[in-house]
């Protein structure tokens, strides 16, 4: 039996199986240890991946060798592109999953990854010696020794549930609350405080009146989440469903506000701005006359549906009578209500950008410990926490992603910098490269960074060298591919483009707006031509490729001009015995801030709240820059 590791995770939810794989592909030898070896990688609320910059995410997991791509396509019962009706830098995959083959295939996954074991048990402890992590104790009384190890808690650190006035223990429902670790780190120095989630009714499918609802289906274009080619949907596709709530609902909603635990005082924490309750909503948006609820179902067969929108703590009488107003679900039968968890995180600005803790050496963060909220937002932090845990190991250089480079990056480097007042999602508005931080490119960002400490395998770096070549060979045959006027006039009338008088290249007409390179295919033999050579597994994903950059060089260009100057910063290191105390020109705030976060570079000072430019002049005249 083994009890000596390099590094151990703790917590096998998304963050901490993205974080162990991502070790163990490191080659160094990895626990995982988690409360239960059934509940693998649950999706605790919505079973879905992706959406709104998550999607984004999700495609920079994967083109870091990360699973959750794969698992998600793997599983899926419906993908659709959002925001397609505006540019590449908004366009997001998002795909519902059947809850229980995703847990299972991501167990599958871990149990056939090399340098991997599991453990199930309940870590209520770490093991430290002279200011450094050794390793982690269970309260079944094992110990397992480690350079360096990753706590992924989920919301497991003195979880605490709300139904109405009705509260009792626990990280997730019918799952134990983990106790001492909180108290521990408290201990040692750590600044903690309490976050609020939620989560909706679970509905049985066979009480609804589906001719009352609006199906909404899935898309079948090509889009996935992974890069691999052999990666595909293996599942029956299934739709969602559309219902609303009205005033009658809102008003039995609002006559239970007195039992909410969101307006008695029961819950004092934080909690999602931009997922709220239902009560929350009618509350924040009481002109609204109605909502918008998704029915969502929970896998390829089951009759369990989730009720996308109405998450709630209200009492159970309350959700099922507010329920029954909405026409659809007037007979509807539950599985079970929503409710609230209350749960402990740690203030992230105690992180370095690896997501190691400054307090303890080889003490590692990711996930909602964090303050975030998201599978995706867990699982991109696991992956760079696991991997920085093995290169610290091995004694290699850290892996620590730009806000140019990844939403990921931006992620942690807003956590690190800014830390949290609510739980934390990630948006395209918090990036501001949004537009080379696209999702169809991802693995030409990030696959060659991976590729080069070990991340992903070679045969990963060589799909995107061919995507690449693939790619820039169709913007060359654009650039020099003739067109005549009577070849495509009919399509540019169509679609509303100005028609020609001269023949003009290829990319000018890719270029315009209203066109683009299917329409012009079905006009142009030679366009067409050419598409049929490219390999007809990766067709889609290469022309896409080749036509945002023909379409927004310009805007690209601009911005990666613009990053590339505001990087030089990232490059001006502040040394770590650096006194900020001590510059009296800095005024008050600044000095508290910089003593409090140690910021590793005048780029990463700069973004620090309450930081001004003239801050900013002072560090770079005291560095001698």
């Amino acid at each position: 039996m083994r009890f000596d590791y390099d590094v151990i995770v703790v917590g096998a939810g998304h963050a901490g199986c993205e974080a162990a794989a991502a070790a163990a592909r490191l080659g160094v030898s990895t626990l995982l240890i988690t409360l239960d070896m059934h509940k693998i990688a649950q999706m605790s609320c919505n079973p879905a991946v992706g959406g709104i910059a998550k999607g984004q995410i999700v495609r920079e997991i994967d083109a870091m060798g990360g699973m959750m791509g794969i698992i998600t396509d793997r599983t899926a019962i419906q993908f659709r592109m959002l925001n397609r009706s505006k540019g590449p830098a908004m366009w997001s995959p998002r795909a519902q999953s059947d809850r229980t083959k995703f847990s299972n295939l991501w167990r599958e996954t871990l149990e056939n990854t090399p340098n991997l074991d599991m453990w199930q048990g309940n870590v209520n402890r770490l093991l430290i010696d002279n200011g450094r992590v050794t390793g982690v104790a269970t309260v079944e009384g094992a110990e397992f020794h480690a350079h360096a190890v990753v706590l992924t808690n989920g919301t497991f650190l003195n979880g605490l549930m709300h139904i109405g006035r009705t509260m009792f223990e626990g990280g997730r429902i019918s799952e134990p609350a983990v106790h001492g670790l909180t108290e521990q780190l408290r201990d040692l120095g750590f600044r903690t405080d309490r976050m609020k989630t939620g989560t909706p009714v679970r509905i049985d499918g066979r009480s609804v009146n589906w001719a009352l609802t609006i199906p909404q289906g899935g898309e079948d274009d090509g889009h996935k989440f992974s890069y691999l080619p052999e990666v595909h949907r293996e599942l029956r596709q299934r739709d969602c469903y559309i219902i609303y709530t009205s005033e009658k609902t809102h008003d039995i909603l609002r006559g239970g506000l007195a039992d909410s635990p969101l307006y008695n005082g029961q819950i004092q924490s934080i909690g999602p701005r931009y997922c709220p309750s239902i009560e929350t909503k009618i509350v924040t948006f009481a002109d609204k006359t109605e909502h918008q609820l998704f029915l969502e179902p929970e896998g390829e067969t089951t009759n369990e549906f989730y009720l996308n929108g109405f998450s709630s703590s209200l009492p159970m009488s309350v959700q099922i009578a507010a329920m029954e107003t909405i026409p659809a679900l007037a007979d509807v039968q539950i599985y079970r209500p929503g409710y609230a968890i209350e749960y402990d995180f740690f203030d992230p600005t105690q992180l370095r950008h690896t997501l190691e803790t400054r307090h303890i050496g080889g003490l590692f963060f990711a996930g909602q410990i964090n303050g975030t909220t998201g599978y995706e937002e867990a699982a991109g932090q696991g992956l760079v926490a696991g991997a920085n845990a093995a290169l610290q190991v091995l004694g290699r250089d850290e892996f620590v992603l730009g806000r140019d480079e990844a939403y990921i990056g931006v992620l942690i480097d807003d956590l690190v910098t800014k830390g949290v007042d609510e739980p934390y999602r990630m948006f395209t508005s918090r990036a501001e490269y949004r537009i080379l931080l696209r999702q169809d490119d991802a693995d030409m960002r990030l696959t060659p960074r991976a590729y080069e400490i070990g991340l992903c395998d070679r045969r990963r770096y060589e799909l995107m060298v061919e995507k690449r070549e693939w790619r820039d060979r169709f913007i060359e045959f654009a650039r020099t591919c003739s067109v005549k006027a009577a070849m495509v006039n009919s399509v540019l009338e169509a679609a509303g483009s100005s028609p020609l008088t001269q023949s003009v290249r290829l990319v000018d007409l890719i270029s315009r707006p209203q066109l683009n390179v299917a329409m012009l295919a079905e006009a142009i033999p030679e366009v067409s031509e050419f598409i049929d050579r490219i390999p007809a597994e990766r067709r889609t994903e290469i022309v896409e490729a080749a036509e945002i950059l023909i379409k927004y060089s310009g805007y690209i260009d601009r911005e990666r001009a613009i990053a590339d100057k505001l990087r030089r910063l990232e490059d001006v290191r502040i040394p770590s015995s650096f006194d900020f105390a001590s510059l009296k020109a800095l005024s008050t705030e600044a000095r508290q801030k910089l003593d409090r976060i140690r910021p590793a570079t005048i780029g990463m000072a700069s973004r620090i709240p309450g930081i001004s430019p003239s801050d900013v002049n002072i560090l770079l005249l005291m560095l001698n820059r």
